[in-house]
């Protein structure tokens, strides 16, 4: 196979380019829709990272997330034509380039709508182009902060220089992408979904360890919850308050920032990572925690983010740190059940989206299933050794995933920049 020659045009983002492709500036590809309303199908579509312009209804039963929905009131005809084909620039674009759609619709004033306007432009080719690391890179450097978001201005993007192979490479880039791409996504699904299975099979381990104990031949009682059913007759029913010590340390000045995290980690921030916190400029209320506290949060708890803390440091006063007389392991066990059971969403003073309210005293009057101490410690024992075993694995899939999210990611770059050519059939 003769290797084509590549040359650098200067233009950084893209590197070197086959010596046959041209550039023009996007102002000349493509250009701006502004119309109003949708003759053709009204309906309003969400812009969405992973899979572009979809139907409300269809982003719902994909993700099982709510959309965020406009007034009743509003009338769609006022909202921007979106035709099947153009492409979306959201408040979302500096995290994953530009959406495609292809459905007909109207979406939201916010957002910028464009579409091609040469016949030698492909538009399956731009929808990889778009969505390539570099570009996204490219478009972030023109942009101004709005909100958590940040705004890029079709102005921008009119007048970078984008690459224009032949539309038959185009097609081609395209066709392949689209194989090569819908293989690695398929490869991620399936890992998603075993990971979800571990997850699942995680959670019923602990379920059956704290409510039933690990001799299968012991006589049963009623606990007298209905989440639990029958537990073993020797093991008691205490509310927390005669269990746990809700505990207000005070911070030290060289205390780093500890946070319990939804995978039931509690350690420094300074551990895992720093970005993507919101950063406090008063630390009002912030208390102590020591290594071994038992940490429960006060806003993710329901999803599991509940711990024995790693480190020493300070926390925000949305942390419940707790003591207890009884094995701390296992009560952080059975705490983590209630929220896998939903009982701390029923016990929560407030929801919100994807967090729910949960105060001590909430906590001091919740109902704990105690075994012996002695079986506390052979059911930590036990669950410390499985879950360590499912979360290695689980930890291996993690990490295969982002092994194929990578190659993803530099697939889609060397073909749309033409630095490998699409083999011959």
């Amino acid at each position: 196979m003769i290797m084509r020659k590549l040359v650098d045009r200067g233009i950084d983002w893209v590197g070197a380019v086959p010596e046959n492709w041209y550039f023009k500036k996007g102002k000349y590809l493509f250009q701006q829709r502004s119309e109003r309303g949708n003759t053709i199908e009204l309906q309003l579509l969400s812009p969405t990272q992973k899979f572009g312009c979809i139907p409300q209804n269809l982003y719902e039963e994909l993700t099982g997330a709510n959309a965020v929905k406009l007034n009743e009131k509003t009338d769609l005809n006022l909202l921007k034509t979106i035709h099947r084909g153009d492409f979306c620039i959201s408040l979302r674009s500096f995290q994953g380039g530009f959406e495609y759609s292809a459905y007909e619709g109207v979406v939201s004033p916010a957002y910028q709508v464009f579409y091609p306007i040469l016949d030698n432009v492909y538009r399956g080719y731009y929808k990889y182009l778009f969505k390539d690391g570099a570009f996204i890179d490219k478009m972030n450097s023109f942009t101004l902060s709005l909100r958590d978001g940040k705004n890029i201005a079709f102005g921008d993007f009119g007048n970078t220089l984008l690459p224009l192979p032949s539309v038959e490479e185009q097609r081609a880039i395209a066709d392949f992408l689209d194989k090569k791409i819908s293989e690695i996504d398929a490869a991620i699904k399936e890992a998603q979904e075993l990971i979800n299975k571990y997850k699942e099979y995680k959670r019923s381990i602990i379920t059956e360890a704290v409510t039933k104990g690990l001799d299968p031949q012991v006589a049963m009682k009623d606990s007298g919850l209905s989440w639990i059913g029958k537990i073993p007759s020797n093991w008691r029913c205490l509310r927390g308050k005669y269990v746990l010590k809700y505990l207000q340390k005070l911070t030290k000045d060289d205390d780093g920032v500890i946070t319990c995290f939804r995978d039931g980690e509690v350690t420094l921030r300074s551990n895992r990572r720093e970005e993507g916190f919101t950063i406090s400029e008063k630390e009002i209320g912030y208390q102590g925690i020591d290594i071994g506290d038992l940490v429960v949060h006060g806003m993710d708890g329901f999803a599991g983010a509940i711990g024995i803390s790693d480190s020493r440091g300070k926390a925000s006063p949305v942390l419940i740190v707790l003591d207890s007389e009884e094995n701390k392991r296992y009560i952080m066990y059975f705490l983590r059940n209630l929220a896998y059971c939903e009982v701390f969403l029923g016990l929560a003073t407030g929801i919100r989206v994807r967090s729910c309210d949960l105060r001590w005293n909430k906590l001091a009057e919740t109902v704990l299933v105690l075994p012996s101490r002695e079986e506390q410690n052979m059911i930590v024992s036990y669950l410390d050794e499985k879950t360590n075993e499912i979360d290695i694995i689980i930890s291996q899939k993690e990490n295969f995933i982002s092994q194929l999210q990578e190659y993803k990611k530099a697939i889609i770059f060397e073909y749309v920049t033409g630095k490998k050519e699409v083999p011959n059939g």
